[in-house]
């Protein structure tokens, strides 16, 4: 495991110093879909990244949002699961908010996890029952455990356009319970900061296993809880998620239960 960890976290690094280098040059922007952009540092982030487990860790599966994305059901055998930009839109904008996230999915969860912020040179990791960390301490999600004392995250899927209704009808029921909604735009970085209790709750629709793999390992680390709207288990391979640091789970559950679109989104 530790192995694991230290290669992951090799990865995310140097991937990381490749999108600070890329960050404030001209970029190279195509789109994969209406909204949903992919630029020359995506691909230069995976291909680093891939070159350096395959250099540490060959013939470990590669699931991976520019080349190796194409899944079914959830891997048998270990698999990394890897977004090599998440925030594609804010990088391609220059809004300092993105992350390399890096994850080792087995024996059905995420055994590693490695989620860094370059610009704000944060490394965020864990490894299952060894806690979650933030550069050299170790974190826990909040104590809030009233909804409206709660800052809680969202972010909104690439069909937006196509299923706005549910979507804001889901904002408006938090947000006017909450204390405030956040929506960075990076969901690596809302369950980060869920586990180290700077955000209370995130929820979100339309997520890939590269959105959440390595994120909710660090929420689980950190002391916090996962489901879907319906309460059922969480699995990065069902495309719905509520997190939270668990006190505020069943307030949120009831909230967001009748918009479970896990049909919808599979």
């Amino acid at each position: 495991m530790k192995n694991l960890l230290r290669v992951a976290t090799e990865a995310a690094l140097k991937a990381g110093a490749v999108l600070q280098e890329c960050y404030e040059q001209p970029h190279q922007i195509r789109h994969k879909g209406a909204i949903d952009l992919v630029t020359e540092a995506d691909l230069a982030s995976e291909k680093l990244i891939l070159g350096v487990l395959q250099d540490n860790l060959s013939g470990i599966k590669i699931l991976s949002e520019e080349s190796f994305a194409s899944y079914g059901k959830p891997p048998t055998e270990p698999a990394w699961i890897i977004d090599p930009l998440d925030g594609t839109t804010n990088f391609a904008h220059n809004f300092p908010w993105f992350a390399v996230s890096i994850a080792l999915y087995d024996k059905g969860g995420s055994q590693v996890g490695v989620i860094y912020n370059p610009i704000q040179k944060e490394l965020f990791c864990a490894a299952r029952g060894g806690g979650a960390w933030l550069n050299d301490r170790r974190i826990k999600v909040s104590e809030i455990s009233s909804l409206q004392n709660a800052l809680v995250a969202t972010g909104f899927p690439y069909d937006i356009r196509e299923k706005s209704d549910p979507i804001l009808a889901m904002l408006k029921t938090v947000l006017t319970h909450a204390q405030g909604v956040r929506r960075p735009g990076a969901a690596t970085l809302d369950l980060a900061y869920l586990a180290c209790g700077r955000l209370d709750a995130f929820w979100e629709v339309g997520l890939k296993p590269w959105d959440t793999a390595a994120g909710y390992l660090l929420v689980e680390e950190a002391g916090g809880m996962l489901s879907n709207f319906n309460g059922s288990p969480f699995s990065p391979f069902i495309p719905e998620l509520l997190a939270s640091n668990s006190l505020l789970h069943k307030d949120l559950a009831a909230l967001l239960h009748g918009f479970s679109t896990v049909a919808s989104y599979a």
